[in-house]
C-alpha cells in the first residue's frame, strides 16, 4: 500500500531574487493599468482603448508575478511540472476579471456600490487565476489547503482589488499614482505569498530530486515571455504618450459620468471634425 508523507515546501528556493521580481512586475503592471485609465478619463473618445490596455497590463501583471513566483516554489524529494493548458487559461482569467473590474469604474464611476462589486468579481477572479494557476502543478503526491488561509487570501484579493480599482478612478497625479502602484503591489503579492502559505504536499512516492529541473524554469520563462513582451509594449505606448508628465492637468479629473457599457457614442463615438490625429 503507497502511504502519503508530508513534504518540506519552499517558496524562496532561489532567496529573495523570486519574491522582488514577482513585486516588481506587480508594481509594473499596476503603475501601466493606472495610467491607462488616467488617460481614458482625459480622452473619452478612446476609453475603451484604454480601460482595455490597461487590464490587459494590470492582468499580464498580476499572473506574472504569480509565475515568478513560482519559480522559487521546491518540493524536497519530488520534481514540479505544470498543465500547459491550465497555465495558459490562467492568464486568459487573470486577464478578463480585471478587465470587468476596469470597465466597470471607466464607465460607470467610483461609487462605493460600483467599486465593492467591480472589487469583488476582481479579486474572485484574481484568486481563481491564483488556485487556477496552482492546480496547473503536476507532481508525485497531493496538494493540500487550509481553509483559514484560503480564506484570508481571498479576502486579501478582494480588498486588493477595491484599493485598486477606486485608485484607478481617483488617483490620476503621475507622482501619486506610481506611489499608489508600490502600494498595489504590496498588496498583490501578499496575497500570493499568504495563498502559497496554505499549501501543503504530501508525496506519495519519492521523486529522488529535492527541487525543480532546469526544464521547468525553462518552461516557466517561456510562458512568461508573451506577457512580459504585451507589458514593454504597453509601457513604450504610455511612456511616448504626449499627456505623460500632465500631472497636474491630469489631478483635475472627473470622475467619469455613468455610460453604457455596451454600445453607444460613449464607447465608439464618431471623430470629430477639429481632430487631427489619433492617440492612445
Amino acid at each position: 500500500m503507497t502511504t502519503a508523507a508530508a513534504a518540506t515546501v519552499s517558496d524562496f528556493y532561489y532567496g529573495a531574487v523570486t519574491p522582488v521580481a514577482a513585486y516588481l512586475m506587480a508594481c509594473l503592471g499596476a503603475a501601466l493599468g493606472l495610467r491607462c485609465t488616467t488617460r481614458s478619463l482625459r480622452r473619452p473618445q478612446h476609453r475603451a482603448r484604454w480601460l482595455a490596455l490597461g487590464a490587459v497590463s494590470i492582468g499580464c501583471g498580476i499572473w506574472t508575478m504569480h509565475f515568478i513566483a513560482m519559480i522559487g516554489f521546491s518540493v524536497e524529494g519530488a520534481l514540479v511540472n505544470y498543465d500547459a493548458t491550465k497555465t495558459l487559461l490562467s492568464l486568459v482569467v487573470a486577464i478578463a476579471v480585471v478587465a470587468v473590474g476596469v470597465f466597470l469604474v471607466g464607465y460607470r464611476g467610483g461609487s462605493p456600490l460600483n467599486l465593492g462589486v467591480a472589487g469583488a468579481v476582481t479579486g474572485l477572479g484574481v484568486a481563481a487565476m491564483h488556485y487556477l494557476g496552482m492546480a496547473a502543478i503536476h507532481t508525485n503526491g497531493t496538494l493540500h489547503y487550509d481553509t483559514g488561509t484560503v480564506a484570508l487570501s481571498i479576502v486579501i484579493a478582494i480588498a486588493a482589488a477595491t484599493a485598486a480599482l477606486w485608485a484607478a478612478v481617483s488617483i490620476h497625479a503621475l507622482w501619486a499614482s506610481l506611489g499608489a502602484s508600490l502600494v498595489m503591489g504590496v498588496a498583490v503579492t501578499g496575497m500570493h505569498y499568504t495563498g502559497m502559505a496554505a499549501v501543503s504536499v504530501h508525496l506519495t512516492n519519492v521523486a529522488g530530486a529535492s527541487q525543480s529541473s532546469a526544464d521547468l524554469v525553462a518552461f516557466l520563462l517561456v510562458m512568461l515571455a508573451g506577457p512580459l513582451l504585451v507589458l514593454l509594449v504597453a509601457a513604450v505606448i504610455v511612456m511616448f504618450d504626449p499627456d505623460m508628465m500632465l500631472g497636474e492637468t491630469e489631478a483635475k479629473t472627473s470622475a467619469p459620468e455613468p455610460a453604457p457599457l455596451f454600445g453607444g457614442d460613449s464607447v465608439f463615438p464618431t471623430r470629430e471634425p477639429s481632430q487631427t490625429r489619433t492617440s492612445w
